[in-house]
């Protein structure tokens, strides 16, 4: 079966993503109401439990990878640096949104995690799995 491209393959990031900001927020959220950790700490390690679950639904469903490939460990590494990238990222602008700006945790993560899904998605076709611009 052929890969999508374009906005279909977008699309199916975002669904699949769900899976992965369903852990982030899930860990965000009771480590925050359980008074274990601040938001910023508790946003930036569930962003990390997040990308685990979404290398493996990426590689798999949105990018079409297979994960016994030879590419597999070169992929991995490459997904996880971008997803290092996203979470200090994340970390960064929920400080200055939480901290700075005074928003509400929660209010600020959904904004943050709007604008990481559009930049890891092109970093993640472009560079982690290697999208092909003929698909």
């Amino acid at each position: 079966m052929p890969e999508r491209g374009g906005v279909g393959r977008f699309l199916t990031y975002a669904a699949v993503g769900l899976a992965g900001m369903s852990g982030h927020y899930a860990f965000l959220f009771t480590a925050v109401s359980l008074g274990v950790l601040a938001p910023v700490p508790a946003s930036v390690i569930g962003a990390l439990i997040g990308a685990v679950i979404n290398f493996v639904m990426n590689a798999v469903v949105t990018f079409r990878r297979h994960a016994h490939s030879h590419l597999a460990w070169r992929t991995a590494a490459r997904f996880f640096a971008t997803a290092g990238m996203a979470a200090a990222l994340n970390g960064a602008a929920m400080a200055v949104l939480v901290n700075g700006v005074r928003l509400d945790y929660r209010l600020a993560q959904v904004l943050v995690t709007g604008i990481l899904v559009c930049v890891t998605y092109v970093v993640n076709s472009l560079w982690t799995f290697q999208a092909s611009k003929a698909r």
